[in-house]
C-alpha cells in the first residue's frame, strides 16, 4: 500500500484534481471578488447573486454595461452633471501625482 501512494502516476494525478478543484473555486467566487471589489473602490454595493444573474442573461458585455451604468450613477449622484465649460470638481491627476510623490 505505501508504494502505491508513492507512484508518480497518483501523485500527479493528485496534483491535477487539486488544481481543477482550485480553478473551479475560483471561478466560482468571481461575482463574489467583483462585488467586494465595486464596493471597495468605488463604494457601490452589488450582490454576487446580482451579478450572476446579469451574465446569465446577458454574458460578459452585459456585467461591463452593468458597471458602467452604476459608475455612472454613482458619478452624477456625488458630482451632477458635469459641463465642458466649467471646471472640474476635483482634479483626479493632481490627486494621484501627490499620492505618488510620497
Amino acid at each position: 500500500m505505501p508504494t502505491m501512494l508513492a507512484n508518480p502516476t497518483f501523485i500527479l494525478l493528485g496534483c491535477a484534481v487539486i488544481l481543477l478543484l482550485l480553478l473551479v473555486v475560483s471561478f466560482a467566487s468571481r461575482p463574489r471578488v467583483f462585488s467586494q471589489y465595486l464596493r471597495a473602490m468605488t463604494g457601490i454595493r452589488v450582490t454576487p447573486r446580482e451579478i450572476r444573474r446579469i451574465f446569465k442573461q446577458r454574458g460578459r458585455t452585459g456585467v461591463r454595461e452593468l458597471f458602467l451604468e452604476l459608475l455612472i450613477r454613482e458619478d452624477l449622484r456625488e458630482d451632477g452633471v458635469a459641463h465642458p465649460d466649467g471646471k472640474a470638481s476635483r482634479p483626479i491627476a493632481f490627486e494621484v501625482d501627490a499620492a505618488r510623490k510620497q
